[in-house]
C-alpha cells in the first residue's frame, strides 16, 4: 500500500508536539558536538542520539511506563514515529539495545546540559529573573520492596518457600539504615517524611525553581534523611549568581543553620516563619517581597506533582542515586519544554 501523504502532513499544524519539537531540535543542534565525542565510528551503526533523546522525551511525557512499550508505540503510532524522526519503513530498535544505549547517555552527562539547554531557551524568551527562587524537595521510592532490606552482610540460611515472592516476618525487629541495607539497591535509604506515615525505600528530590514563571533551574538527588532538604537548598543556593537574591520555602526550611547560611551567601530567606522558635525575623517578614515569595512558593508543588505523576518519578524504574538523577533532572527539562511551551502560547 503507498501512501502520497507524509507524516509531517498528518500531524496538525497547532499540534502541541510541534512546539517542544522545534525547541528540543534547537538544544539537540547545540549538543552535536557532545554526541560526537561519546559515540563511535567503529562497528554497527548505534541509535542516534537526537533519535534517543526525543524518544525518551516522549517516554516522560506520555507517561509510557517501560522502554518495551516505548519501542511498541514506535512500532505503530505515526506520531510517535515523525516525532523522533522515524519513516514509516525505518525499523524499531530492541527495547534491550535501547536500555543500553541510554547507558552511554548517562555516562556523558547529557541528562544535565540537555537541562541547561533548555534553560537557555528560557533566558531567550525572557521567562527567568535569576533573583527569586523557591527551593523544595520530595521523595522518591527507590525500585526495591521492603524485604530487599535486611541486615548488612547477613546471608541466606537456606532455600526460599517461594523464589518469585519469599515470606519474610519483620514482626519485633529494629530495621535502621546504620545496620540494614537494601539487597537491590544499595543506595536507597528506608525513610519517612512524617509521622503517620510508613517508612519506604527511597531517594529525595530537590527542586530549585524561579519564581517568576515557576521553571525549575536546578535539580539534584540525595539519599533521603532528616537534614537532605536544607544540605540540598544551601548547596543549589550556592550556584545562585545573584547576590540580591530571595530563597523561599516551607517551614521545614526554618532553622537556624539554613537562614544563616543563606545570609552568609548574601541570599534574603524567604522560607515560611515557624510559629514557635522561628529564625527570620522582621527585618524579613515586614517587606511586601516575603508575602509575594510566600504566595510564588507554592508553585514548586505543581512541578514536583508533575513529575511524580506524568514523568513516572512517584515510584523510579532505575537503581542507584546516578540514574535516578539522571531521570529526574531530564523529567525537569521536559517539564520545562511544556510550561515554556504554553508560557509562549500565553503571550502570542
Amino acid at each position: 500500500m503507498w501512501s502520497y501523504v507524509s507524516a509531517e502532513e498528518r500531524v496538525p499544524s497547532d499540534h502541541p508536539l510541534r512546539a517542544i519539537r522545534e525547541m528540543a531540535n534547537e538544544v539537540l543542534r547545540d549538543l552535536s558536538p557532545v554526541f560526537s565525542k561519546i559515540y563511535s565510528t567503529q562497528g554497527r551503526p548505534s541509535i542516534p542520539p537526537e533519535q534517543l533523546l526525543r524518544a525518551l522525551l516522549l517516554q516522560v511525557l506520555y507517561s509510557v511506563r517501560s522502554e518495551r512499550l516505548l519501542m511498541e508505540q514506535l512500532n505503530y503510532n505515526m506520531l510517535f514515529r515523525w516525532f523522533v524522526g522515524l519513516s514509516m519503513d525505518d525499523g524499531v530498535w530492541d527495547a534491550t539495545t535501547f536500555t543500553k544505549n541510554r547507558e552511554r547517555l548517562l555516562e556523558g552527562e547529557i541528562a544535565e546540559r540537555f537541562f541547561e539547554g533548555v534553560l537557555g531557551l528560557a533566558r531567550k524568551r525572557g521567562l527567568l529573573s535569576d533573583e527569586h527562587f523557591t527551593v523544595d524537595g520530595t521523595l522518591i521510592e527507590a525500585w526495591a520492596g521492603q524485604k530487599s532490606f535486611r541486615p548488612k552482610g547477613s546471608k541466606r540460611t537456606g532455600p526460599p518457600d517461594d523464589p518469585g515472592n519469599p515470606t519474610v516476618d519483620f514482626h519485633g525487629q529494629t530495621r535502621r539504615n546504620e545496620t540494614h541495607e537494601s539487597t537491590t539497591d544499595g543506595e536507597a535509604r528506608l525513610y519517612r517524611k512524617s509521622s503517620g506515615t510508613e517508612a519506604k525505600l527511597c531517594f529525595a528530590g530537590h527542586v530549585l525553581m524561579d519564581n517568576r514563571h515557576g521553571l525549575p533551574v536546578d535539580a539534584c538527588v540525595t539519599e533521603a534523611t532528616g537534614w537532605c532538604e536544607r544540605e540540598a537548598g544551601l548547596e543549589m543556593a550556592r550556584r545562585i549568581r545573584s547576590r540580591r537574591a530571595t530563597l523561599g520555602g516551607d517551614k521545614g526550611y526554618d532553622t537556624r543553620q539554613f537562614v544563616e547560611g543563606l545570609r552568609h551567601l548574601g541570599i534574603t530567606p524567604h522560607v515560611a516563619a515557624k510559629k514557635r522558635f522561628t529564625s527570620v525575623d522582621g527585618r524579613t517578614t515586614r517587606h511586601l517581597g516575603y508575602l509575594v515569595s510566600q504566595r510564588k512558593r507554592k508553585l514548586i508543588e505543581e512541578i514536583l506533582g508533575w513529575v511524580k505523576t506524568v514523568g513516572l518519578l512517584r515510584k523510579t524504574r532505575h537503581r542507584g542515586k546516578r540514574r535516578v538523577g539522571w531521570m529526574f533532572r531530564f523529567a525537569l527539562a521536559v517539564y520545562n519544554l511544556v510550561r515554556i511551551r504554553n508560557l509562549v502560547l500565553e503571550a502570542a
